[in-house]
């Protein structure tokens, strides 16, 4: 029995991204906690692991160099995105086995931080890779489920590999923690390996198939096209919009979560590790939400009206603190809070994510949504580099009140958003490009 492909099948889309995005989660479960925890609880100075942060955080602020190539190279009888995701996971599962074997990593952190750099350079590639496919093949009324399938999927694998991957760690060795994690990347790559993007296109390589006449129209083989076509599309009033709600949002979020364990540590008499376990519990009810409710909810009410609920709900939570201060001392509130927190945050993600998504032109999905994301990461730089100014000025209750600033001004942003008038005009621009430059292909 023949697989249908992706453009014929919403279950398998579905199913696609909810793998896709579990796996992107396994490397950063590990890299960005379960590591930096281990080298801690060995002893590595503060300086000493956030040198191994800044080797594993750098390549996603580069994320906006490698998408342009995937808009303009690729073996199209394989698909537009989907070489690059396979190639990407084979880099996964490469860097996954070479960190492994950096030999006595605790004594060798030059070349463990090496190895991290590598593996987390070839997380950001999939990730790249796995949002321009999403956004060539998923229609627009399906893209906010979907959305809250991969959040929610990558939180999951996030949380599974930091479980998973720490208790390897501490029974066996650092090797098997890794080899382990590399196991669950080769096995979940069996589903990108037999799901084609368009139907009659090749599995492989060596394998039958032509590509897709829908994907060779989109196609486009000209640099100069390639960033008129960039420069157009963000030069729409509404192209802006997006860049200015990603980057509020993710910066008011960066800012909070950053003041909450200051804030629980200061006031309820928790230690770091009771606000990590909390936190990780947070993170996987937001996850499980996400999958079961957040996209499905912003897809029946609309994503406009979902966003601005759950902005509302996260600004009056924030309010509360402000308010009632004889909440902050007690534990049982503040886990509810967090918990809370989390799973709203989770949804209006979703929601945001789903805008963006739907903003983007498929002739340059990769570098358009790439850039929409990468402003989101200035703006979560932006809302850490805050918090010192902010606190050291201002008492808890105005800190969070700037928070609620914040938000109500992606609230405003949002309003004034015109989501058709920038999906007719993509559009407009897209016929354009295809008349300046197409690439026809029947078969390879």
């Amino acid at each position: 029995m023949k697989i249908p492909a992706l453009s014929q099948s919403a279950f398998l889309r579905y199913f696609n991204f909810i793998v896709l995005y579990f796996v992107e989660g396994l490397p950063q479960g590990m890299i960005f906690i379960g590591i930096p925890a281990w080298l801690a609880t060995s002893g590595k100075s503060v300086s000493e692991i956030g040198a191994f942060a800044v080797a594993c955080s750098l390549p996603w602020t580069f994320k906006f160099v490698v998408a342009p190539l995937m808009d303009r190279y690729t073996y199209l009888p394989m698909g537009r995105k989907r070489p690059w995701v396979l190639l990407s996971h084979l880099g996964l599962i490469a860097s996954l086995i070479g960190i492994a074997f950096v030999e006595d990593p605790l004594n060798n952190l030059s070349t463990l931080n090496i190895a991290a750099f590598i593996l987390s350079s070839c997380g950001a590639i999939q990730d790249a890779a796995g949002d321009a496919m999403a956004v060539d093949v998923i229609p627009d009324d399906q893209q906010a489920r979907a959305n809250g399938y991969m959040q929610g999927s990558r939180m999951l694998g996030s949380s599974l590999a930091l479980a998973l991957g720490s208790w390897a760690l501490n029974a066996y060795s650092f090797k098997v923690a890794m080899l382990l994690i590399c196991v669950l990347v080769i096995i979940l790559t069996i589903v990108p390996l037999v799901l084609r993007e368009k139907e009659g296109e090749k599995i492989l390589p060596f394998t039958p198939g032509k590509a897709s006449p829908a994907s060779a129209e989109m196609q486009i083989s000209n640099w100069s096209v390639i960033l008129k076509a960039l420069f157009e599309v963000f030069s729409l009033k509404n192209s802006i919009l997006v860049v200015l709600l990603v980057f509020i949002t993710q910066g008011a979020y960066n800012f909070f979560e950053h003041l909450l364990p200051i804030f629980t540590v200061k006031n309820t008499g928790w230690t770091n590790v009771d606000y990590s376990q909390i936190f990780a519990t947070a993170d996987i009810v937001g996850g499980i939400g996400g999958i079961l409710l957040g996209g499905f909810l912003i897809e029946k009410f609309g994503k406009k009206r979902m966003i601005n609920l759950y902005l509302f709900i996260i600004i009056g939570m924030a309010l509360v603190l402000v308010f009632i201060k004889s909440v902050w001392a007690n534990s049982v509130f503040m886990d509810g809070f967090i918990i809370t927190y989390r799973l709203f945050n989770a949804f209006a993600k979703i929601g945001v994510f789903a805008i963006a998504m739907q903003c983007c032109s498929k002739n340059v999905s990769a570098s358009q949504f790439t850039l929409y994301m990468t402003f989101g990461a200035t703006g979560s730089i932006a809302g850490a580099a805050l918090i010192g100014p902010i606190k050291d000025n201002f008492s808890w209750e105005i800190s969070f009140l700037f928070f609620a600033g914040f938000l109500a001004l992606a609230w405003l942003v949002l309003t004034v958003l015109n989501i058709d008038q920038q999906i007719e005009k993509i559009s407009n621009l897209e016929k354009k490009h295809m008349d300046h430059d197409v690439v026809k292909v029947n078969s390879l």
